[in-house]
C-alpha cells in the first residue's frame, strides 16, 4: 500500500462547561479529521479528538489550551508528510513505521524530552483510523469482524448484547444533572477523583464528593450488575503521589459505607513504576501508563487487576495488540473515551462489544461521556450516518446491541458526510 496524498482538516466542537479532571480543565475538543488517497485514486478518511490534558498534563500546563491542540495537530500533520515516503503492508505495519519517528517529532516540538507516548497516540488516531478505512476498501471489507486481523479475532469474538455505559461524573457536574442519569438508569458511575490541592485536601475532597454522590446513587437499583446496586468507577488520572493517600481514601469509602459499590479504581498513581498495588481492597485498573504492550506485563506484576483499552485515544491498531495481550493473561479489559463524538463512540463500541463481560456486571462496560460534556449532543447523533440506529442512545444504563447492529458494525462504514464534507 502506498499513500500518494494526505490532507488534513480540523473541526472545534467546543463543551457544554469546561470538562474538569487532572486537577484541571479544558472547554473544547478539536476533531482532527485525516484524508488518504492511494496509488489506485481509492480515499478514506478518518477522525480523532484531542486530550492534551489527559495524555500529558505537563504539555497541557506549558501552553494554552489551543497552543496544545496545534501542537497535538502538528504531530499529524507531520506524520501524514512522512507516510507519503512509505510502503506497507497493512495499518499495523504503518503504525510500526510511524510511531517512532512521529514521537520524536512531538518530543522536539513540546520541547518535553520526556513526553509520554500518549501524546502522540492519541495526534496519530486520525491517521490510524482512515489507514484502517483505506485498507477496509482496498480489500472489500464491509464488516468490523472482517477487519480484525486473524491473530487478534480469538480475542475479539464475544458478542456482547448489552454495553453498560458509565458516564463521566466530573468535579464540576450538577448534582441535578446526575439525578437525570441515574433516572434514565445508568448503573455504573465513572467517577472522577484526584480535584486540587495537595494530597490532604485532595483525600477530603474526594471523599466529600463521593459521599454526595452516593446519598442520591444508593436510592437507585438495577437489574444490571451482579449486586443489584449502582457501582461506582473511580478514576483518579494519576493524580495520587502516594500509596497512603490511596488507602485514606478506601478508609474513608469503607467508613460511608461506599468501599462495597466501588467495581475498580483507574489510574491512581502519577508515577506507578514502583507502586504494588495488590494489596489494595478494590481492583486497579491500568490507564495512561499503558502505552506498550510490555506495560500490560508490568502491570499485572505490580497487582494491577483489569486494563482500559482505547481505540480513539491510543489507536485502533494498538487496541488490538492490547486487548489480545489482555484476554490471553486472563485480565479483564474494557473500553474508554475522552469526550468521544458519536462517530468515534461507535469505533470504541465495536471494540468494546467483542470483549468478555466484566466483572461484577451482567455484560461489557464502556465508558463515554458525550451528552454531559456537549451541549448539541443530540445535534451530533442527527449527523451521524445512521442517525435512528437503535444502538446509538443507551437504553436503562446501556447500549443494546442486535444482530443489526454487528452486521452494520455500528455505521463505522459509512461516508460520515460531515467530515468528510470538509475536504469538499
Amino acid at each position: 500500500m502506498r499513500i500518494v496524498h494526505a490532507d488534513l482538516q480540523i473541526h472545534r466542537q467546543p463543551f457544554a462547561r469546561p470538562f474538569a479532571f487532572k486537577g484541571a480543565s479544558y472547554r473544547e475538543k478539536w476533531i482532527l479529521v485525516a484524508k488518504l488517497r492511494d496509488a489506485s485514486g481509492i480515499e478514506a478518511i478518518g477522525i480523532s479528538g484531542t486530550a492534551v490534558l489527559w495524555s500529558d498534563s505537563t504539555v497541557f500546563s506549558a501552553q494554552t489550551e489551543v497552543g496544545g491542540n496545534l501542537l497535538s495537530a502538528s504531530v499529524l500533520e507531520f506524520a501524514l508528510r512522512e507516510l507519503l515516503n512509505l510502503d506497507f503492508t497493512d495499518p499495523l505495519h504503518l503504525q510500526n513505521e510511524i510511531l517512532g519517528p512521529a514521537h520524536s517529532y512531538a518530543r522536539q516540538i513540546t520541547r518535553n524530552p520526556d513526553l509520554r507516548l500518549s501524546f502522540t497516540l492519541i495526534s496519530l488516531v486520525a491517521l490510524d483510523n482512515a489507514a484502517w478505512m483505506l485498507h477496509a476498501k482496498l480489500k472489500q471489507i464491509e464488516s468490523f469482524d472482517s477487519l480484525i486481523p486473524h491473530a487478534y479475532r480469538k480475542s475479539l469474538s464475544e458478542k456482547q448484547t448489552q454495553l453498560a455505559l458509565a458516564p463521566a461524573v466530573g468535579y464540576n457536574l450538577p448534582i441535578a444533572q446526575l439525578r437525570s442519569i441515574l433516572n434514565n438508569g445508568a448503573y455504573v458511575l465513572k467517577i472522577k477523583i484526584g480535584q486540587p490541592g495537595i494530597q490532604s485536601e485532595m483525600v477530603d475532597k474526594d471523599l466529600a464528593r463521593l459521599r454526595q454522590i452516593h446519598e442520591l446513587a444508593e436510592n437507585f437499583q438495577t437489574t444490571g450488575t451482579d449486586s443489584g446496586n449502582v457501582l461506582y468507577y473511580l478514576d483518579a488520572n494519576a493524580r495520587y503521589e502516594k500509596k497512603e493517600s490511596i488507602e485514606a481514601l478506601l478508609e474513608g469509602c469503607l467508613k460511608a459505607k461506599i468501599h462495597d459499590r466501588i467495581v475498580l479504581l483507574e489510574e491512581p498513581f502519577d508515577d506507578p513504576r514502583d507502586q504494588d498495588v495488590s494489596d489494595l481492597s478494590v481492583r486497579v485498573a491500568a490507564d495512561e501508563s499503558l502505552e506498550r504492550i510490555e506495560d500490560l506485563n508490568t502491570r499485572r506484576e505490580q497487582g494491577y487487576g483489569a486494563m482500559v483499552i482505547k481505540p480513539a485515544g491510543k489507536t485502533l491498531s494498538l487496541a488490538f495488540q492490547m486487548a489480545k495481550a489482555s484476554t490471553e493473561s486472563g485480565m479483564p479489559c474494557f473500553v474508554a473515551d475522552n469526550a468521544c463524538v458519536p462517530l468515534l463512540l461507535e469505533w470504541n463500541k465495536n471494540v468494546g462489544a467483542r470483549l468478555p463481560a466484566f466483572p461484577g456486571l451482567q455484560g461489557g462496560l464502556i465508558e463515554s461521556n458525550g451528552p454531559e460534556n456537549y451541549g448539541n449532543w443530540t445535534e451530533l447523533l442527527g449527523e451521524f450516518p445512521i442517525p435512528n440506529a437503535p444502538w446509538l442512545k443507551p437504553q436503562e444504563g446501556s447500549f443494546v446491541l442486535d444482530d443489526d447492529y454487528y452486521r452494520r458494525s455500528g455505521g463505522i462504514f459509512e461516508d460520515p458526510v460531515v467530515y468528510s464534507r470538509l475536504f469538499d
